[in-house]
Order: structure tokens, then sequence, then C-alpha cells
């Protein structure tokens, strides 16, 4: 009866070995897959080029071109994120590429204000 209780107690610990060792294999994938995603993100944001004269940054800044809106869009949620994920000197560079590339842009107050409260968050820490 001994040896029976044994070899239970050790295929409850293999079982609970197992689902630890699945469950810590699976969180790091989706990590990795995340960051995946976000250095993807982040190469496309950074590919744009930066416009050389006063002429070609009006043309970049041009809120009608095609894509324009997508990517302020896409900037303005990567600095948000960025500043939820505790990382305030990246959340104001990214919001301060946005207000670089388009000064009048539709979340430019939303962005100085944040970059307000970012900059306040890197001053306590």
């Amino acid at each position: 009866m001994k040896q029976v209780a044994w070899v239970l107690l050790l295929a409850i610990a293999a079982g609970v070995g197992y689902w630890l060792w699945y469950g810590q294999r699976r969180w790091s994938e989706r990590q990795r897959a995340e960051e995946e995603r976000f250095a993807d993100f982040m190469a496309q944001v950074v590919s744009t080029p930066k416009p050389r004269n006063a002429a070609a940054a009006s043309a970049v800044s041009d809120p009608g071109e095609p894509g324009a809106l997508e990517t302020q869009k896409l900037l303005f949620e990567a600095a948000h994120k960025a500043g939820e994920a505790g990382e305030p000197a990246l959340a104001i560079q990214l919001y301060g590429r946005l207000l670089a590339r388009y000064p009048g842009t539709a979340f430019a107050e939303q962005a100085r204000a944040s970059v307000e409260v970012q900059k306040r968050k890197l001053s306590k820490a």
C-alpha cells in the first residue's frame, strides 16, 4: 500500500512539474513573439526617411498624404504603450518624433500633454 502511495505522489509531482515547464515555455514564446512584433513596428516607424530641406519637410508632414493619418496613429500608440510600459524616455522620443513630423496633427494636444506627464515620471525616477 505504501508503494502505491509513493508512486501516486511521484506521478502527481511529475504532472505538476510538466505543467509548470509547459506554462513557462508558452509564456516565453509569447514574450518572444511580442518583442518581434514591437521590433518590426519600430523598424517600420524608423525606416521613414527624414527630409533634408524645408520643402521636403512640408511634403512629409502633409496630412493629406496617403497613410499619414495611419503613421500618426501608429506613432502615438507606440509612444503611449512605451509610457505604459515604464519607458518614459522612449515615450518622449516617440511623441517628439510625432510632433516634429506632423506639427498640425490631431494628436498634437494629447501628445504634448503626455510628454509633460512622461517628463514628470522621468524626473521622479
